[in-house]
């Protein structure tokens, strides 16, 4: 049997509008009266995101100085992870027909993902999502877990994956982070990275995914090309 582990943000939700509508709160917030600042564009915010540039570094380029920096990076910590800005994320275009694809060739569904149990229970009441996740198939953060870093945190949620599912001919991981690749190689999975997420190619590239593709309609055709499944 084949077993499909995905990550949740990247693959499957776009999050770059909820990141968006944090950082114009954070500006607004940190900036001066009357204090000419620079709102970054969305796509020009993305592609920083994406590049992996530090939040005081965004809160530099729209004009703010160090002291607010730190006051901008704080509030974006407290905020992006929080109701009502879950709301501004949406569907990544084609996930839901490749998490079909996947079901109705049998194949076993997971999902693994940095969000705690009310962060992802939202997104899935919201889209109909536990179709494709029973719940012995979502590996998420509890309610009250202390992150530490993403990078460290998400190997365990693998190991606990791996411990606790019933084992496979084979297993592929699909993530558009660090964290997801470096959880997928410790653990000796196999590992695509999705373009459709918050890493560029050139971050994802420097961790050194077995692939990098489009998003996760892509990576579904390739592992099933590659298994020879949905002729």
């Amino acid at each position: 049997m084949l077993r499909l582990i995905t990550d949740f943000d990247g693959p499957i939700m776009d999050v770059s509008e909820r990141y968006y509508q944090v950082y114009q709160l954070c500006l607004e917030k940190t900036k001066y009266p009357d204090q000419e600042v620079r709102e970054l564009s969305k796509a020009e915010f993305w592609q920083l995101k994406r590049s992996h540039i530090p939040e005081k570094e965004v809160a530099l380029k729209s004009g703010l100085n160090a002291e607010q920096g730190e006051e901008f990076a704080k509030i974006r910590k407290q905020t992006v992870h929080t109701q009502p800005y879950f709301q501004y994320d949406v569907l990544v275009p084609g996930a839901l027909d490749a998490l079909t694809k996947v079901q109705q060739a049998g194949v076993d569904l997971v999902v693994m993902t940095m969000r705690r149990v009310r962060e992802l229970d939202y997104a899935f009441d919201k889209y109909d999502l536990g179709q494709f996740f029973p719940e012995n198939r979502r590996y998420c953060l509890s309610n009250d877990y202390v992150k530490t870093r993403d990078i460290e945190d998400k190997p365990l949620l693998m190991a606990k994956a791996i411990k606790e599912l019933p084992p496979v001919a084979e297993t592929w991981m699909v993530g558009d982070t660090e964290a997801d690749i470096t959880a997928a190689k410790k653990h000796g999975v196999k590992m695509i990275g999705v373009e459709s997420g918050i890493r560029d190619r050139t971050q994802l590239q420097s961790y050194q995914p077995d692939l990098i593709v489009a998003n996760l309609q892509a990576a579904v055709d390739f592992i099933f090309s590659e298994m020879k499944l949905g002729n």
